[in-house]
Order: structure tokens, then C-alpha cells, then sequence
């Protein structure tokens, strides 16, 4: 199975799976070097995703593809499926949960801004939470600071702070009582977002709904065998993120070229 991410985010979905199957070999492509894919140009994206995928299955076959990356499942996962013979599983915010638990009817897609204002959001809201005000905000740096924090690198609790202040909103309208992680990096800085928090609400990510999906593909396979191998696409970052992937179970990290 490969899990593709623009950078460390889909290690949450890689987490989900391995508790849900302890032993699964995945491999992990990581792009590091088009890293974020939050506001990148969606048919540049697209186009990059479809190379970097042919260059990857050249290595073997996967079982499934999974997209553990909001932006790139909400914007490109059909051309991806129409692209390549795998199964795809892709990875999308989880509004009907939220909606499902919300008890003032108000919640927040907290995700990139490509994702937040993606028509694929916006049909989620209105398929899920036609009775609910969802406030959609596009986090400019979050995601960075997650992968910063992640590296061992701090991240100022007041930059933090403000950067997740737009999400938390009270009102003639309601209060905000949940939020929806919409991008892969954010469950895995969970405490910290709950530390700077202006007040307590329902975290919500769909982590463990993608690692149930794809381990249905995955059941249908022989079992997988060997290493598990994490991809890096930019030279600096194979040294630098393998402690991460090592501490993931990666038992090697490769520059993909």
C-alpha cells in the first residue's frame, strides 16, 4: 500500500492504519519538495501528482493508493483514478461527522485554503450540514507549522494562536462547538492546537474512517512483505526527515528522482 502526502501530514493517516493492522508494510511517498500543496495551482498539482505516482509504481505495484492529502483528494483524486489502474482512497473532511455531533450547530472546516474553498467542501456542507453555519477557513500556515513542529523545530504559541483564532467564532449566528481538521498535518500537532484554543471543542479528522476504507482494498491482496520505504523528492530532505520516518517505522527513506 502507498499513503502520498505533500509532506509529514499523511503520517496521521499512516498512524490509523498500523493501529488498525500492526505489521502492515506501506510505503510512504512524501513530497517534500512540492511541499505545501495548500495553495498551489490545482492542474499544476494535478499533473505533478500523476508524475511522481508513475515514478513511484515503477518500484512495485501497490495494493491501493491512498491520498492522505485534503487538497489533493478534493482536487485531483478522479483525474488520479482515471489515470492509473490502482484503487484510489481519498482522503475528505469529515463535515458529516461533524455535523452529526455539533449541539449549537456551528462548526469550522479548519484546512488549507485550496481545500476550504474547494467546490468539493462546499458540496460536502450542503450534502451534510445543510441545517448547520460552517465557517470554511483556508489556515495560510498551519500546515508549516505543523511540519516545523514535527522536524523538532518550536513554533511561537502566540503565532499559533493567531493563525487558528479565525476559526473559533460566537456570534448572533452561534458559538463554534467542533472543528473539522481538514489537512493531514493537523491531528498530528492536536495538543498544541487544543493548547492555544480560545475555548474547548470537538476535534474531528477522518484518520481512521480512510484506514478502514483502504484496509478493504488491502484484505482483497496477498500480504505484503518486506521493508517499508518512505520517499522524499528533494535531496536535503532525505537526511533531514529520517529520523521521523524511522521513528514511524520506515526502515528506509529514499530520494525519489
Amino acid at each position: 500500500m502507498l499513503v502520498m502526502d505533500s509532506g509529514l501530514g499523511g503520517l496521521s493517516v499512516v498512524r490509523a492504519l498500523r493501529a488498525a493492522q500492526p505489521g502492515l508494510v506501506l510505503h510512504y511517498l512524501a513530497d517534500t519538495a512540492g511541499f505545501p500543496y495548500g495553495s498551489r495551482d490545482p492542474a499544476a498539482l494535478t499533473a505533478r501528482a500523476i508524475s511522481l505516482l508513475r515514478t513511484v509504481v515503477m518500484q512495485g505495484s501497490p495494493s491501493t493508493i491512498v491520498l492522505a492529502c485534503n487538497t489533493l483528494s478534493t482536487l485531483s483524486l478522479e483525474t488520479l483514478r482515471q489515470a492509473f489502474p490502482y484503487p484510489f482512497v481519498g482522503t475528505v473532511p469529515a463535515v458529516k461527522v461533524a455535523a452529526a455531533q455539533s449541539v449549537t450547530r456551528r462548526f469550522t472546516l479548519l484546512a488549507t485554503p485550496n481545500t476550504a474553498q474547494s467546490s468539493y467542501s462546499g458540496a460536502l456542507i450542503s450534502e451534510f450540514a445543510p441545517d448547520c453555519v460552517v465557517d470554511c477557513y483556508g489556515a495560510p500556515n498551519l500546515a508549516s507549522y505543523a511540519e516545523q513542529i514535527l522536524l523538532g523545530k518550536p513554533v511561537d504559541r502566540d503565532a499559533l494562536r493567531a493563525e487558528i483564532a479565525p476559526a473559533f467564532q460566537d456570534d448572533a449566528r452561534g458559538k463554534t462547538d467542533a472543528v473539522v481538521l481538514g489537512c493531514t498535518h493537523y491531528p498530528l500537532i492536536l495538543e498544541q492546537l487544543q493548547e492555544v484554543a480560545p475555548w474547548p471543542v470537538a476535534w474531528i479528522d477522518s484518520g481512521d474512517a480512510i484506514a478502514r476504507r483502504a484496509l478493504t482494498f488491502a484484505a482483497q491482496e496477498e500480504p505484503a512483505v518486506g521493508a517499508s520505504i518512505a520517499y522524499v523528492t528533494a535531496a536535503a530532505d532525505q537526511a533531514r526527515y529520517e529520523d521521523v520516518f524511522w521513528r514511524e517505522g520506515f526502515t528506509k527513506v529514499r530520494l525519489l528522482t
